[in-house]
C-alpha cells in the first residue's frame, strides 16, 4: 500500500505542476496579450498625435503667409493717410486748372504753379496713386458714388455716368475715395 500511496502522490503532484504550468502559461498569455493590447493603443494614440501635429503646423503655416500677406498690404498702404488729406487740394489745383483752360475766364496758370501743379500729380502717382475715368463709364456701385440721377441725353448713356463731380481715386489699386458721380436713367 505504501507503494500505490507513493504513487499517488507522485501523480497528484506532476498533475499539480502540470496544472502550475498551465497557470504561468496563461498568465504568460495574459501578458503577452495586454502588452501587444498596449502596443495597438499606443500606436493609435502616436498616430492621432501626428495628426494633431501637422494639423497644428499647417495651421500655424497659414498664420503666417497670412500675417505676411497682410503686413505688405498695410505697407503698401499705410500712407493713405496723408494721400487723402491730400486729395481735396488735388481737387482744387484741377478746379483751377479747368477753370485757366477754360478761354471765357480770364484767369492764367503761371508757369510756376503749372510747375506745381504737375510736380504733385508726378510725386503723387509715384507713389501708387490714380484718378478713376468715371464719365461716359458704366455706373459701378463698387467704384461709384451716386449723387443724383438725371435723364440720359441719349438712349446709350442710360446707367452709364454723365458726369464726375468728384473724382475718384485708387492707391495701390485699392480704392481710398469713390468717385461722386451723376448717372443717367
Amino acid at each position: 500500500m505504501a507503494k500505490k500511496d507513493t504513487d499517488n502522490q507522485q501523480d497528484l503532484e506532476n498533475t499539480e505542476a502540470q496544472e502550475d504550468k498551465k497557470k504561468k502559461s496563461t498568465k504568460r498569455k495574459s501578458k503577452t496579450e495586454k502588452l501587444q493590447d498596449e502596443i495597438t493603443e499606443l500606436k493609435q494614440e502616436l498616430g492621432e498625435s501626428k495628426d494633431k501635429y501637422l494639423r497644428l503646423y499647417a495651421e500655424f503655416d497659414n498664420f503666417k503667409k497670412r500675417s505676411l500677406r497682410e503686413k505688405i498690404d498695410y505697407m503698401k498702404t499705410a500712407s493713405s493717410g496723408t494721400v487723402k488729406a491730400l486729395l481735396p487740394v488735388l481737387d482744387d489745383f484741377d478746379r483751377a486748372k479747368k477753370s485757366a483752360d477754360d478761354e471765357a475766364t480770364e484767369e492764367f496758370f503761371s508757369e510756376g504753379v503749372m510747375m506745381i501743379y504737375n510736380k504733385i500729380h508726378t510725386t503723387l502717382k509715384a507713389q501708387g496713386l490714380e484718378a478713376m475715368v468715371s464719365t461716359g463709364e458704366p455706373f459701378d456701385p463698387e467704384l461709384h458714388e451716386a449723387v443724383t440721377e438725371i435723364p440720359a441725353p441719349s438712349e446709350e448713356m442710360k446707367g452709364k455716368v454723365i458726369d464726375t463731380i468728384e473724382s475718384g481715386y485708387l492707391l495701390k489699386e485699392k480704392i481710398i475715395r469713390h468717385a461722386k458721380v451723376v448717372v443717367g436713367k
